[in-house]
């Protein structure tokens, strides 16, 4: 495709490169702080600010900071197989963008879920390439329709975590073009994102930052596609061959490999000084879009607030309308009001809402599904704690603990330089803060104390997390003095997935804790690769989270589920809610099996065996394994919810709206029974041995045994029957119709999707399109699916480029390819 041009828009833009010197149009090219740019008054540039956005636009500080909307997380939201609910996040995000002054929300993560293993697979939408696309398209659309700019992220083939700052991924031509660049494809052909990320890893042993082959001939290239090209946070290592091939923008600034080495660079000659310019056109372009170049854009004076009742409204309808029911024997689902629960669960008190890492924010609540569900049901409700589900401590919740200066929920932070000099002192309401990456101190920080009082007293799990020699001091008695290093080679890490110590103590109410960590900068070693790059000298800065955990200290798993039993003895209905945490779905950390954590299985095992009737409610993104699946009445995906989790979950359970969303990646039956499995690459190199048969289009090809749950799979509360499937538009992409019956009581909503099996042997099934149908009950509707023409093409390894589109074979329609409903010929 050609993308549409400007040519006044681009003069212009390159007369305003050209009245700057080299020096200020390189400095340009590197970030100023870890998340805003430079600005330039002699050709109107105003500073632009980036900021995370997977599940809610944090700001720029990465812990603490003001008060953001938590959204569903992505599969969550892809769960409704709907543009106008991507559509719809995609403006909700901007308003929220525009009320903190944000240019550029950095998503939407548009990976695809290769192996369940990944770590990051819930800030993605699906294993789908066209799904993943279309839904990323229309986030674009409603973003970027309110001049904030939207970030692709991230280019390419980066589908997990395992050392990805050093790994290749090794991908076949036709799998790169068909399957792991085709959402980038339909997303800039159908929406123009305005930016793109390029992401940490290799891909056939080039660096994401240097793909010419990807980011110029493709991208830039193919596609026509006119945006800035940024890397990942940390991700260049290179001068020359970054800016060669085809990285507009290093992040995040104010150091990074470009500078006076680049400037160098062109005056060897190694780089043209035209192919600096056309980086800052790019710069300049994407200022224009925002509304920082020239006549700067007019932020609104007020804006919907994360805890307004209209963005209420909108996160537990969006929640709800992607929660995907997997099992519903005898109807059990939804509960009558009157219904006697037995509640159990830790996620059912502590609601796992959203995931770690860079999609962290800090939301104004979040409502676990203990409070919704209780609140929904009242006294017919009793709740349970569950089991433990974490291996590893997290930061303490902020209601355990009070800062000892102003008494608010959270902690106070003290940063001290070298002589011991209190620089600045703050109140954190969350338990932990970052050092060396969004600092503003007048000089680096060697000390931090936190401060905090404990709430209750009691049998308390304290510790601490963070790199730095650390001292813990309750009530002026030392209780430990651990010296925490980062485990891996990941320079995130230390951000991302910090080292932790606890220690159990006697503590009472009101006993301050005071934990003070020294900042330990390390010599620079070499990476897995053998080399000393910008990525070590980041790993040894001492850079990173610093936290306090308090917990009580954990019952033991025998008496959780025997008192758990008891209570399921007494009900009409157990509702057991297990899942993963922040710990499995991740940034930096990958997974090494599918299982639920700690005694989670024998908890329901246990329940189901004594209780009149279960429930299962899945607090997880990603797929889990479910021993007992059979030995229950029903299961319920609930993803990660966001801040509004638990009312939505109720809404699911009571039926007040109905979760009719369906599954966007396929689940496994057994750890190791997937077609892509490993993360953990062989030397440096993952070798993409799947190619095109991602997912369920491995499934199917016999690749793997058949999943326990298809992609598309999910039952709504409706049943369905279909008839008079028949093409009514044939060609390169025919259109199919179908009859569908709404045979249950009450309306319901259906996803009719299509899929093409081609006739050659070599061609894997894949989903070509999918249309979404609100019927009353007994009533039909007649639905049609338009396909993508992108799903019909081939590409010719040999010719390099794309063969005769495909026409043999067959049209399939499933409700998931476990769930076949018509076939036609073509």
């Amino acid at each position: 495709m050609t993308a549409s041009t400007d040519t006044h828009g681009d003069s212009r833009l390159t007369d305003l490169v050209s009245r700057l010197d080299l020096e200020t149009k390189v400095r340009l090219l590197t970030g100023a702080t870890s998340f805003t740019l430079h600005g330039k008054d002699s050709i109107a540039l105003a500073p632009m600010a980036f900021s995370d956005g997977p599940t809610g636009v944090r700001g720029l500080k990465f812990t603490g900071g003001d008060h953001v909307a938590l959204f569903p997380n992505a599969t969550l939201l892809a769960g409704a197989w709907s543009e106008d609910t991507a559509r719809e996040v995609g403006e909700m995000l901007a308003e929220e963008a525009e009320r903190q002054q944000i240019h550029v929300v950095l998503g939407p993560t548009i990976n695809l879920h290769r192996t369940p293993l990944g770590g990051r697979l819930f800030e993605a939408y699906s294993e789908d390439p066209l799904l993943t696309g279309r839904l990323a398209a229309a986030y674009v659309r409603g973003m970027q329709s309110r001049r904030i700019g939207a970030c692709l992220k991230h280019l390419v083939a980066n589908e997990s975590e395992t050392l990805r700052n050093y790994m290749s991924s090794v991908v076949s031509e036709r799998a790169l073009r068909e399957v792991y660049l085709l959402p980038f494809e339909i997303a800039v052909e159908d929406a123009q994102p305005w930016s793109i990320m390029a992401a940490y890893n290799d891909v056939n042993g080039v660096p994401a930052t240097e793909q010419h082959h990807v980011n110029n001939e493709v991208v830039k290239g193919d596609w026509g596609w006119d945006g800035l090209l940024m890397s990942d946070w940390f991700a260049t290592k290179t001068s020359a061959p970054a800016a060669l091939g085809g990285l507009d923008l290093v992040m995040p600034g104010p150091e990074g490999p470009w500078g006076a080495a680049l400037v160098a660079d062109v005056e060897s000659g190694a780089v043209a000084e035209a192919v600096v310019d056309e980086h800052v056109v790019r710069l300049l372009r994407l200022a224009e879009r925002v509304g920082a170049l020239g006549e700067h854009r007019a932020w609104p004076s007020e804006s919907t607030a994360p805890d307004a009742p209209s963005r209420r409204e909108q996160l537990r309808r969006l929640a709800t309308d992607g929660m995907v029911v997997l099992r519903n024997e005898g109807a059990v689902l939804p509960l009558a009001a009157e219904t006697r629960v037995a509640l159990i669960g830790r996620h059912a008190v502590e609601t796992i809402c959203m995931g770690g890492g860079s999609a962290t924010v800090n939301p104004p609540y979040q409502v676990s599904i203990a409070e919704g569900l209780g609140g929904a049901m009242g006294e017919s409700v009793v709740v349970l704690d569950g089991v433990e589900v974490r291996l590893r401590p997290v930061v303490a919740d902020p209601d355990t603990i009070r800062d000892p200066e102003t008494g608010e929920p959270g902690l106070r932070a003290s940063y001290l330089d070298a002589d011991g000099t209190v620089m600045a002192a703050e109140h954190s309401s969350v338990a932990s803060v970052a050092t060396g990456w969004d600092d503003t101190l007048p000089r680096p920080t060697e000390q931090v104390v936190l401060a905090a009082r404990l709430v209750e007293g009691g049998p308390v799990r304290l510790g601490v997390l963070g790199t730095g020699r650390w001292s813990i001091v309750v009530d002026g008695k030392k209780v430990g003095a651990p010296d925490l290093a980062a485990e891996g080679q990941d320079p995130g890490e230390s951000m991302l997935k910090p080292p932790a110590w606890t220690v159990d103590v006697d503590a009472e109410a009101g006993s301050l804790v005071e934990a003070t960590v020294s900042i330990v900068r390390r010599e620079p070693q070499p990476g897995p690769d053998g080399k000393l790059s910008t990525l070590s000298h980041v790993i040894a800065s001492g850079m990173g989270v610093k936290g306090l955990t308090v917990a009580p200290v954990p019952a033991v798993a025998a008496d959780v589920i025997a008192n758990a039993v008891r209570a399921a003895k007494d009900a009409d209905v157990a509702v057991v809610v297990v899942g993963l945490t922040e710990e499995q779905e991740t940034e930096a950390t990958d997974k090494s099996t599918l299982a639920l954590p700690g005694e989670q299985d024998a908890l329901v095992g246990a329940v189901a065996e004594a209780a009149n009737r279960t429930v299962v409610v899945v607090n997880s993104a990603t797929p889990v394994l479910m021993p007992w699946a059979q030995d229950v009445e029903a299961i319920l995906v609930v993803g990660l919810p966001g801040q509004e989790g638990g009312h939505a979950v109720a809404d699911a359970l009571l039926g007040v709206r109905e979760p009719a969303g369906r599954l966007v990646t396929s689940w496994p039956a057994a750890d190791g029974a997937a077609p892509a499995w490993d993360v953990v690459p062989d030397g440096l190199a993952l070798e993409y041995t799947d190619d095109t048969y991602v997912g369920y289009r491995g499934f199917h090809a016999g690749l793997s045994d058949a999943p326990a749950h298809w992609l598309g799979a999910g039952d709504g509360y409706g049943s369905w029957e279909y008839a008079d499937a028949r093409l009514v538009q044939p060609g390169s992409a025919p259109t199919i119709e179908v009859r569908v019956t709404n045979t249950s009581a009450g309306a319901s909503r259906e996803v009719v999707q299509a899929y093409f099996h081609p006739a050659e042997d070599n061609q894997p099934v894949r989903l070509v399109g999918w249309t979404a149908v609100e019927v009353e009950p007994g009533q039909s509707a007649t639905v049609e699916v338009a396909t993508d023409s992108r799903l019909w093409r081939s590409w010719d390894e040999q010719s390099g480029r794309w063969g005769e589109s495909l026409t043999g074979g067959q049209l399939v329609l499933a409700r998931g390819l476990g769930d076949i409903r018509a076939r036609v010929d073509l």
